[in-house]
């Protein structure tokens, strides 16, 4: 009996997509208690680490893992989520980009800071999770609480020019690949409000803008770190506003932040 698996968790799957896509290929498991060791969103991809049986008890333990991401920030163009699957819209206009002035960003970012929960998020408050509140128009009527959030290391890695067709294309691609419900209990804002999240987007492409500029980042980070506000704080640096347009979770382990770069002394 396994303790735990890490899965691989693709584009546009839900965590417990992902787990009964692997319990269909195990099936002596099928049966075996799983918890989410720390969750990912449904447009992020990679490592999903399950726990399983008696190993559910030490979930805790568990969830305090650090991590690290590969991400694409998308310059000019904002959301109410954070990221593509969102309300967008296009920034008034599109930065210039100077290498300078990123780094001086990305290390404005490092260290513990305090930051609200994003409120596309299942963070509760009230008893009932902060989407809820955002899609019920009722933020106003609550205290967004805030946390701790540890980014041990941002490595530039590049930014590159994207065309608007290329980049609007890319985005036609990652909708198709958001999950649907019929659940009653997703009607307020079933399928990710998919219809309007299209609708908004098409705007952007009317605006006409030729290019955007796209930065990628590999981010080293504690547990409850979320890429989509780093996103938004980055782009906030550069004096406009930005979404993560690909969050892709390479590792989970602890993270010993020694030296200039680090090592990690157990992974998953």
């Amino acid at each position: 009996m396994k303790r735990f698996v890490v899965l691989d968790k693709l584009v546009g799957e839900t965590p417990l997509a992902a787990l009964e896509s692997w319990r269909r290929g195990h099936p002596n498991y099928r049966k075996v208690s799983a918890s989410y060791a720390g969750r990912l969103d449904p447009m992020a991809s990679g490592k999903l680490l399950i726990l399983l049986g008696e190993e559910c008890k030490r979930q805790t333990a568990y969830t305090k893992l650090d991590k690290e991401y590969e991400i694409e920030i998308l310059l000019g163009v904002g959301s109410d989520t954070g990221d593509v699957l969102g309300l967008v819209e296009a920034a008034p206009r599109l930065p210039v980009v100077r290498t300078t002035q990123l780094k001086k960003a990305l290390k404005k970012e490092e260290g513990a800071q305090v930051h609200a929960y994003p409120v596309f998020s299942s963070k509760t408050v009230g008893g009932k999770p902060l989407f809820l509140h955002a899609l019920e128009a009722g933020l106003d009527t609550i205290t967004i609480p805030t946390h701790t959030e540890h980014l041990y290391q941002i490595r530039y890695r590049d930014f590159y020019e994207l065309k608007a067709n290329q980049l609007f294309d890319r985005v036609d691609l990652l909708l198709q690949k958001v999950p649907h419900s019929m659940a009653s209990s997703k009607k307020l804002g079933r399928d990710f409000r998919i219809e309007e999240v299209k609708l908004c987007w098409g705007a952007v492409a009317l605006a006409g803008v030729k290019s955007f500029w796209v930065i990628r980042l590999r981010v080293v980070c504690g547990s409850g770190t979320y890429m989509r506000s780093l996103s938004e704080r980055i782009g906030a640096n550069l004096g406009t506003s930005a979404l993560a347009l690909s969050i892709h979770r390479t590792r989970i382990g602890k993270y010993l932040p020694l030296g200039p770069f680090g090592f990690w002394y157990k992974s998953y």
